[in-house]
């Protein structure tokens, strides 16, 4: 069987372990009965583990119960950067290898139910855990709008990125980020409503800068530069342009000039939304 699932982009400013969106960038998971574990993978994440320890292999043979599986993992998803991969690889994987619940799969592995709804159904998502079970909210999603993603060379895990955090905040910044989250659900649904206040946040990313000193400065340039708002995509590094479809093109073009203005190597990438989620076999279409 053969899987695919998109990127996400969870947090988005204010919506802190809550809402994510889905980019098309994708991981593919193709498995097969084989005589012995073989794992292959190209693209990204390639130079990972090709054994028992991938991430894919783990998953599949826990949905499997054996290991005589031969799995083939193609990525166009940058590891480690804030973009969901191990949410999505997990799914991928899942789901290649047969399991009924992919999602919960998602979840259990990667802990991180708002990444992990938003590469199973796609779009714009909210997602948490009430008494076990995944709860996800679908919300509406301007198509009019475009996403373009600074994509740093340097890696940050997730852990790294959470270990910054405080334990407690303050009532007064958890009510900020509420009150920017609604405002960010109504720009997402309806663009000429959008702000660059939407993405304003006191939970996570001023803290985060720490480890990555130039992200405030490249968020002000991209608004500077035509962006509608910007934001951290999920635990960064990877920094995400809000745009207008008219105004993508201008971003893109200035994203390079951005990073090397602040001595920071990546790359930029202009993504459309994912609304598909989940594909299998004959659903998937070329890349």
């Amino acid at each position: 069987m053969r899987a695919r699932v998109p990127a996400s982009s969870a947090n988005l400013g204010p919506g802190f372990d809550v809402l994510a969106l889905a980019l098309g960038l994708y991981i593919e998971v193709a498995i097969e009965p084989a005589e012995r574990l073989i794992v292959r993978s190209v693209g990204e994440g390639a130079e990972l583990a090709s054994d028992a320890n991938h991430l894919a292999a783990m998953v599949a043979i826990e949905v499997v119960g054996h290991d005589r599986l031969a799995i083939s993992v193609r990525s166009s998803i940058p590891v480690a950067r804030g973009l969901g991969s191990s949410a999505a690889l997990a799914i991928a994987a899942a789901a290649a290898a047969g399991s009924r619940d992919p999602l919960s799969v998602g979840v259990d592995i990667d802990g991180h139910p708002e990444n992990a709804a938003a590469s199973y159904y796609g779009g714009l998502v909210s997602a948490t855990v009430i008494r076990n079970r995944v709860q996800v909210v679908k919300f509406p999603l301007d198509e009019r709008l475009a996403f373009v993603a600074l994509v740093p060379d340097q890696s940050l895990s997730t852990k790294k990125a959470r270990s910054v955090l405080p334990e407690m905040v303050h009532r007064s910044d958890v009510a900020f980020n509420m009150g920017r989250m609604a405002m960010l659900l109504a720009g997402l649904g309806d663009a000429a409503k959008l702000t660059k206040d939407a993405c304003a946040d006191r939970l996570h990313q001023d803290y985060r800068s720490t480890l990555f000193p130039q992200a405030p400065e490249i968020m002000a340039a991209l608004l500077e530069r035509g962006a509608l708002a910007s934001c951290w995509s999920g635990a960064g590094p990877t920094l995400l342009a809000i745009c207008s479809s008219s105004d993508a093109a201008r971003v893109v073009s200035a994203g390079g000039d951005i990073l090397k203005s602040v001595g920071v190597r990546g790359r930029v990438f202009r993504l459309r939304p994912d609304l598909r989620g989940l594909l299998i076999d004959d659903q998937i279409p070329d890349w």
